[in-house]
């Protein structure tokens, strides 16, 4: 949800982006975020926009499932191909949560959706690496 604004973010974003596409392709989609004063009509918006973009995913949110670094390995092993949708300032309308596969967590804390993306490319990386057996995670 919304586009990266902060420069070192981009940074770190570019960083995992370069190390995982050996490995898989990866494609970041932003979707507009809504700028309301009601906070009910901007995730009802957002939901609109989400599932028009994203028909089986994965969804972040601190509500979701709690994974270590190796159990999110199996979990990426055993898809072909997955997308995780990263909610906005609000997080998400029911109807997303109702529409995802799984809903997995980063952390019980709230990040912003910016650094949701690095600790979710990190992961992504570490997964990978963990498949793979390649030096990365210990």
């Amino acid at each position: 949800m919304g586009k990266t604004k902060e420069s070192f973010v981009n940074m770190a974003v570019d960083k995992y982006l370069s190390l995982l596409r050996p490995y898989a392709d990866v494609e970041i989609v932003t979707v507009k975020e809504e700028v309301v004063k009601n906070k009910n009509a901007a995730l009802s918006k957002e939901a609109s926009r989400i599932l028009t973009k994203a028909r089986h995913f994965v969804l972040l949110s601190e509500r979701g499932r709690l994974m270590d670094s190796e159990e999110f390995a199996g979990f990426i092993d055993k898809r072909r191909d997955v997308t995780f949708v990263i909610g906005g300032p609000y997080g998400v309308a029911e109807s997303v949560y109702e529409q995802a596969e799984t809903v997995l967590s980063l952390s019980p804390m709230t990040f912003t959706h910016e650094m949701s993306r690095i600790i979710l490319l990190e992961q992504l990386y570490r997964a990978i690496t963990i498949i793979k057996g390649t030096r990365y995670h210990h």
